[in-house]
C-alpha cells in the first residue's frame, strides 16, 4: 500500500517509519526542507529510543522515502495521513492552520479514490472541516474518504507504543475507508490488538478525553502528595495502595513537578475550549490544568525551604531539563520553568541533561553553566535538585556527590532516592510527598 504521511515531527515520522516496517511503501512529506535533507542524509531531526534503526532499516529496504514534494506525493498515495503540528492558539484553542493547508493541497491533487486521515491531534468536527475543505477545492471529480486515526504514542516509547498498542482507534464515515485502514494495521491483529471502530468525531473525542483523562491522574497523585507532607504519610505508598485496585492501575501516579511536554498542556487547554464553545463547563479539566500550572512554584518552595528561604547568590545543579526522561523534548518543562524562577531569585544554575543540553543551550544565558556530566554539575554547588528521572541519575555514585557538593543537601523532586538511606549517608534529603 502506498502511504503519504504529511509532517516528519515527532508523531509523523514514527507513524511513517512504523507503517514502513509494517511492510508498506511510505513517503514523508515536509515543507521544512533543513529537515527533509537531515533526514535523507541519515539524521534524525528527534530523539526517540529505537527510531533511528527503524528509519535506516526500511530506508535500505526501499519502504521508508522523505521529500518535500507534497502534490506528487499526494498523487501516488491511497491513504494521505495528516501529521502537522496543531499547536496551541493565543486563545488556546488548536491552530488547524497546517491541517487546512494540507486539506488544500489533497483537494488540488485529488486524482483517484483517496482516505484522508488525520493522525495529528484535533479538536471534535476536524473531519467535517477537513471534508468541506476537499468538496470545495477539489480539482477532479474523484471519491474520497476523511478517517481519524488518533496516536498515542509516548514520548521515549513510541516504536513499543505504535508496534504493541493497547488499542488502535479508527474513525470513519464508509465501509471502504474502515476496510483499507483494517488491512494497513493487519500486522497487529496477529498479536490480537482491539481495534475500536467508530465515527470520525467520536475518534476525535477519544483521543482529547484520554490525554485529559491522564494528566488528571498526575494533577491528583500530585495533590495527594501534598495532603501526605501534611499529614506525615508516604506517597509511594498510597500511589501503590491504590493502584493495585485494577479499576485505577498504577500508572501516571507518580508525583512531582507536574506535567509537560507537547500533549498534555495543549490537549486540555484545547479541550477546555472546546467544550466552552459548545456551551460546557469541564470543571475538572479546569481544576487539573490550574493544579499543574501552580505546581512548578510549589516546588520552588520545596526547594527554598530546605536552604532556609533564600536562594539568592546560592549554587544550585540541576539535574534534568527534558519534560520526562527519554527524549529531547524541552517543550513546557516543569524543569525549565524551575530552572527560570530559581534564576530569577538570584541563584546561580549549573545544569545538565543526557539528552536535553542541545537544545536548551541554544538559549544561552549568562547566569546559567551548562556542565559535561551529573558531577560537573555537582561541583562546588550549595545543593542538588533531580527535576527529571533519567535513569542514570538512580545509579549516581552518591558519595562522589557528596564530596562535590559545598552541602550535602538533594531536593529530589521524582523522588528517585530512598529518603531513609539518603539519610544514612549524611544527606539532608527532601523528597515530594515522602515521610
Amino acid at each position: 500500500m502506498n502511504i503519504t504521511v504529511v509532517g516528519t515531527g515527532y508523531v509523523g515520522l514514527v507513524t511513517g517509519a512504523c507503517f514502513a516496517e509494517f511492510g508498506n511503501h511510505v513517503t514523508c512529506v515536509d515543507k521544512d526542507e533543513s529537515k527533509i535533507e537531515l533526514l535523507l542524509q541519515g539524521k534524525l531531526p528527534i530523539y526517540e529510543p529505537g527510531l533511528e534503526q527503524v528509519v535506516h532499516r526500511n530506508v535500505a529496504a526501499g519502504r521508508l522515502s522523505f521529500t518535500t514534494e507534497l502534490d506528487r506525493s499526494i498523487r501516488e498515495a491511497l491513504v494521505v495521513f495528516i501529521a502537522v503540528g496543531t499547536p496551541q492558539g493565543e486563545d488556546g484553542r488548536a491552530d488547524l492552520s497546517f491541517v487546512r493547508e494540507v486539506a488544500r493541497s489533497v483537494a488540488e491533487n485529488l486524482n483517484s479514490f483517496k482516505v484522508v486521515v488525520t493522525k495529528s491531534t484535533v479538536p471534535a468536527g476536524t473531519g467535517s472541516m477537513v471534508r468541506e475543505i476537499i468538496e470545495e477545492h477539489k480539482a477532479e471529480e474523484h471519491p474520497f474518504s476523511v478517517a481519524s486515526n488518533p496516536e498515542f504514542l509516548r514520548e521515549g516509547s513510541a516504536i513499543e507504543d505504535f508496534m504493541r498498542p493497547n488499542r488502535v482507534v479508527l474513525g470513519t464515515e464508509d465501509e471502504q475507508a474502515t476496510a483499507i485502514l483494517q488491512d494497513l494495521y493487519r500486522p497487529l491483529y496477529l498479536i490480537e490488538t482491539p481495534i475500536v471502530v467508530t465515527d470520525v468525531v467520536t475518534a476525535e473525542v477519544i483521543k482529547y478525553a484520554s490525554n485529559a483523562f491522564l494528566a488528571t491522574k498526575i494533577s491528583f497523585i500530585n495533590e495527594m502528595a501534598d495532603l501526605c507532607e501534611q499529614v506525615d504519610a508516604d506517597i509511594h505508598a498510597v500511589a501503590k495502595g491504590m493502584g493495585l485496585d485494577k479499576r485505577i492501575g498504577p500508572k501516571f501516579l507518580h508525583p512531582g513537578p507536574g506535567y509537560g511536554g507537547s500533549c498534555f498542556p495543549k490537549d486540555t487547554r484545547a479541550i477546555l475550549e472546546l467544550a466552552r464553545d459548545c456551551g460546557t463547563d469541564l470543571q475538572i479539566v479546569s481544576a487539573v490544568i490550574r493544579v499543574n500550572e501552580e505546581r512548578p512554584g510549589k516546588m520552588v518552595e520545596k526547594i527554598l525551604a530546605a536552604t532556609g528561604g533564600d536562594v539568592s547568590g546560592k549554587v544550585i545543579a540541576l539535574l534534568g531539563l527534558t519534560f520526562k526522561p527519554n527524549t529531547d523534548d524541552l517543550r513546557e518543562s516543569p524543569a525549565i520553568e524551575i530552572l527560570n524562577r530559581l534564576s530569577g531569585l538570584g541563584a546561580r544554575m549549573r545544569v545538565y541533561d543526557p539528552i536535553g543540553m542541545e537544545g536548551a543551550a541554544r538559549t544561552r544565558r549568562k547566569d546559567v553553566v551548562y556542565c559535561t556530566d551529573e558531577y560537573d554539575a555537582c561541583d562546588s554547588a550549595d545543593l542538588l535538585v533531580i527535576a527529571t528521572e533519567w535513569n542514570q541519575f538512580r545509579g549516581l555514585d552518591l558519595a562522589r556527590i557528596s564530596e562535590r557538593l559545598r552541602e550535602p543537601l538533594v531536593v529530589d523532586l521524582r523522588n528517585v532516592f530512598e529518603p531513609v538511606k539518603m539519610r544514612k549517608l549524611g544527606f539532608r534529603y527532601t523528597g515530594v510527598g515522602r515521610k
